[in-house]
C-alpha cells in the first residue's frame, strides 16, 4: 500500500511539474466567484505575482473589468461554452513592480465540469504573441510609410507633369482651340507627352504636340526643355521649321530628349493655310462632318537622330477641325496601326459632326478631343499617355457694347451681359468669374459714388478680344470722382479701396482715368480655357458639359435645420443690390450677433466687395453692419473661395459640420 501511495504521490508530482513547466500560460478558476485554484509558472510570471491561488479574479486583476477580460470566464461559467480570442490587447498591472504591462495574447477558455457534468469552474490558456504582433505592426507601419512616401512622390511627379503642361489654351477671336490629356493607367506616372497652342501673330496660331520617350521626372524635365525652346522660337519667328530645328539641337545635347517626336502646325486663320513640320510624329488629321484626311507624312525621324526636316502645307476649310495627337491613341491594345489610323479618322469625323455622343453643348473641337478619347479608349484601353489638340477656324463674335442708366439694375445687367459675351468667346470659368467681379466692382462704384446728388447718370461698357487673346474692357461713367479728403481717410478706403483693390487683382492690368466729365476704367486680361487633364476613371464617367448660359441672379438665404449647429446656405450673387437683405438675415440667424453661425457659400455665384466687408471678421468703422461670429465655408474651386482667398478673409474649405466621407448640408436644392 505504501508503494502505491508513493507512486500516486510521484504521479501527482510529475503532473504538477509538467503543469509548471508548460510554455503556455495556464490558470484554473473555481466557483461562481472564479477563485484561482491553480496557475502555472508562466502565468504567475506574466502577472508578476507568485501568490494567485485562493484569490478571485476581481481581487487579482481589477483592471481587467474594463477590458472585458473578466466577462470571458464569466460567460464560459454561465453558458458552458468555450471561448477563443486572437491577438487581444490587454494591460496587466504587475504586483511586483506596480507597472502596467501591455501585451497581446491568444487565449482559450473552456468549462471545467464536475463528475455529473455541472460546470463548476473555468480553465484558461494563453499564449503571449506580443512579439509577433509588434513585428507585424512594424512591418505594416514600414509598408504604410513606404506607400505614403510613394504616393507623395507620385503626386509630386504628377504635379510636375501638370505644371509643365500649359495652364490653359488661348481664347482667340478667329479660332476655337481645345485639348485633352489622358494619363496612362500604370501608376498614373507623369509622362513625356505635351501640347501647346501659341498665338504667333494676328490671325495665326501654332499648334504643337510632342512625346518624349519614357515616364517620370526625367521625361517630364526633357519635355519641359523642348517645350520651352519650341515656344520661344515660334513666338519669335512664327516659323515651324525653325522651331523644330531648334528643338533638334536641344535633343542633341540632352540625352533624355533624344528620340523625342514632335509635330508643329501653323494655322493661318484668315485663309486656312496649314504649314506643318513633323519630327518622327504622326501627321495631323483634317476632319469635317463628311470626310477626314491626314496631312502627308514628312518622313523625317525623331529629334536628335541626325534627321533633316521640311514642311508640308494643306488647307483647313471653315467647318473642318485640325487634330494633332500623340501615338498613344494609335498604339492601343489589339489594334494594328493601319486599323487604328482609320478608326481615329472615322471617330473624329463623327465627333465633329455630332454623330457620336449627344453632347451638343460642346463645340466641335471639344467633341473631337473628348468623345474621341471616350469612344476609342473604352473599346481597347490604353498603355500610354494620350494627347489630343484640336483647332477650328471661326467667324469672330461681335464686340460687346452696353449703355445703361446708373441705377441698381446696372450691376446685374452688366454682369449677365458680360458673362454671356465671354461664354460666346469660349472663355474659361475662372476668367469669366474674374472679369465679372472686376466689372461689377467698377459699375458698383459708378452707381453708388459717381452721383452723390442722386441725379441720373450713364454707364457704358465695351469689350473687345484682340488677335492675341487679350480682352480689353472699358467701363466709363459720367459721374464725379471722389478724392480722399486726407491720407488714411477711412470712408474712402471703406467705399472704394477694397473694391478697386479686388478689381486690380482679378485682371492682368487696370488703368483709371478721371476728369470733370467722368471716370474711365480700362481692364486688360488674357483669356484662356482649360485643357482637360483626365484619368481613365474620369473619362468613363463622361466628360461634363457646360451649365446653362444664364447666371442664377436670384439670391436665397436658406436655413439648414438638419445641420448639427446654427447654419445657413447662400445661393446666387451677393452684391450691392441685396447686401442689406443679407445683412438682415445674418442679424436674424445670429440673434443680433450673439450666436455663432456657419455660412455655406458653396453656391454663391458672385461675391462683391460689399459682401466681403459684411462677412469679414474685421469691422470697418461706420459701415452700419454688426459683425456676427461667422464661420465661412467656401470649398475649393468655388467662387467664394477664389474671392476670399484673394482678399485674405479667413474661411474654411472643408465642411465644418460634416465628417469626412459624409454628405454635406449646403448642396443646392433640387431643380
Amino acid at each position: 500500500m505504501a508503494d502505491e501511495a508513493d507512486e500516486r504521490i510521484g504521479d501527482a508530482r510529475t503532473v504538477r511539474d509538467r503543469f509548471e513547466s508548460l510554455g503556455l500560460m495556464a490558470i484554473s478558476y473555481h466557483g461562481p466567484e472564479l477563485r484561482v485554484v491553480a496557475a502555472n509558472a508562466a502565468f504567475r510570471a506574466f502577472a508578476g505575482n507568485q501568490h494567485l491561488v485562493g484569490h478571485t479574479i476581481r481581487e487579482l486583476f481589477p483592471e481587467w473589468e474594463g477590458q472585458q477580460l473578466i466577462q470571458v470566464p464569466e460567460h464560459v461559467l454561465r453558458t458552458g461554452e468555450s471561448r477563443i480570442g486572437r491577438e487581444w490587447r490587454i494591460q496587466v498591472e504587475r504586483e511586483d513592480t506596480g507597472q502596467v504591462r501591455e501585451c497581446f495574447v491568444d487565449y482559450f477558455a473552456e468549462p471545467y465540469r464536475d463528475t455529473d457534468g455541472t460546470v463548476v469552474g473555468v480553465n484558461g490558456y494563453c499564449i503571449d504573441v506580443s512579439e509577433q504582433v509588434r513585428r507585424r505592426q512594424e512591418e505594416q507601419h514600414r509598408a504604410t510609410h513606404a506607400e505614403q512616401r510613394y504616393e507623395q512622390a507620385r503626386e509630386v511627379v504628377t504635379e510636375l507633369q501638370r505644371r509643365l503642361l500649359p495652364s490653359g489654351l488661348p481664347v482667340l477671336p478667329s479660332a476655337q482651340v481645345a485639348g485633352s490629356y489622358l494619363l496612362v493607367d500604370v501608376e498614373n506616372a507623369a509622362g513625356g507627352d505635351w501640347f501647346d497652342a501659341i498665338p504667333v501673330s494676328a490671325d495665326r496660331v501654332a499648334l504643337v504636340v510632342g512625346d518624349v520617350v519614357g515616364h517620370g521626372v526625367a521625361a517630364s524635365a526633357a519635355m519641359g526643355q523642348l517645350r520651352a525652346v519650341l515656344q520661344d522660337r515660334l513666338d519669335e519667328t512664327g516659323d515651324v521649321l525653325t522651331a523644330v530645328r531648334a528643338a533638334d539641337r536641344v535633343a542633341d545635347r540632352v540625352a533624355e530628349a533624344s528620340a523625342a517626336t514632335v509635330c508643329a502646325a501653323l494655322v493661318d486663320l484668315a485663309d486656312g493655310t496649314v504649314t506643318c513640320c513633323s519630327a518622327g510624329h504622326p501627321p495631323p488629321l483634317l476632319a469635317g462632318a463628311d470626310s477626314a484626311r491626314y496631312l502627308p507624312a514628312s518622313g523625317n525621324g525623331p529629334l536628335g537622330t541626325g534627321s533633316d526636316y521640311s514642311v508640308v502645307t494643306d488647307r483647313l476649310d471653315l467647318g473642318q477641325v485640325v487634330l494633332l495627337y500623340s501615338d498613344g491613341i494609335l498604339e492601343r491594345p489589339g489594334r494594328e496601326p493601319a486599323a487604328a489610323t482609320a478608326e481615329l479618322a472615322r471617330t473624329v469625323a463623327d465627333a465633329v459632326a455630332g454623330r457620336g455622343l449627344a453632347d451638343h453643348e460642346l463645340s466641335a473641337v471639344d467633341r473631337a478631343c473628348t468623345h474621341t478619347l471616350e469612344l476609342l479608349v473604352r473599346l481597347t484601353g490604353h498603355t500610354d499617355d494620350i494627347t489630343l489638340l484640336a483647332a477650328q477656324r471661326r467667324t469672330p463674335s461681335a464686340p460687346l457694347r452696353l449703355c445703361m442708366p446708373t441705377g441698381p439694375d446696372a450691376i446685374g445687367t452688366a454682369r449677365r451681359d458680360l458673362d454671356s459675351w465671354l461664354r460666346n468667346q469660349e472663355a474659361g470659368d475662372e476668367d469669366r468669374s474674374a472679369l465679372a467681379h472686376a466689372v461689377s466692382e467698377l459699375v458698383t462704384n459708378a452707381v453708388e459714388h459717381g452721383h452723390p446728388d442722386s441725379t441720373a447718370g450713364t454707364i457704358t461698357i465695351s469689350a473687345d478680344l484682340d488677335a492675341g487673346g487679350v480682352v480689353r474692357v472699358v467701363v466709363a461713367d459720367d459721374g464725379q470722382w471722389r478724392e480722399r479728403s486726407r491720407p488714411g481717410d477711412e470712408s474712402f478706403r471703406r467705399d472704394h479701396g477694397l473694391g478697386l483693390a479686388m478689381t486690380a487683382r482679378f485682371v492682368d492690368a487696370l488703368d483709371l482715368d478721371h476728369d470733370e466729365s467722368g471716370t474711365t476704367a480700362i481692364l486688360r486680361h488674357r483669356l484662356s480655357r482649360p485643357a482637360r487633364l483626365l484619368t481613365t476613371g474620369q473619362l468613363s464617367d463622361g466628360v461634363p458639359v457646360r451649365g446653362p448660359d444664364e447666371l442664377r441672379e436670384l439670391t436665397l438665404v436658406l436655413d439648414q435645420p438638419h445641420a448639427p449647429g446654427n447654419r445657413i446656405a447662400v445661393y446666387g450673387p451677393l452684391d450691392a443690390t441685396n447686401i442689406d437683405h443679407v445683412a438682415a438675415e445674418l442679424d436674424r440667424f445670429t440673434l443680433g450677433g450673439t450666436h455663432d453661425l456657419t455660412v455655406d457659400l458653396t453656391a454663391v455665384t458672385h461675391l462683391a466687395s460689399t459682401a466681403v466687408k459684411l462677412l469679414s471678421p474685421v469691422s470697418a468703422p461706420g459701415d452700419g453692419h454688426r459683425r456676427p461670429p461667422l464661420c465661412l465655408y467656401a470649398p475649393l474651386g468655388s467662387v467664394a473661395h477664389q474671392v476670399l482667398t484673394l482678399v485674405a478673409v479667413p474661411h474654411t474649405t472643408t465642411d465644418p459640420d460634416v465628417a469626412p466621407g459624409a454628405g454635406g448640408f449646403g448642396a443646392p436644392p433640387d431643380g
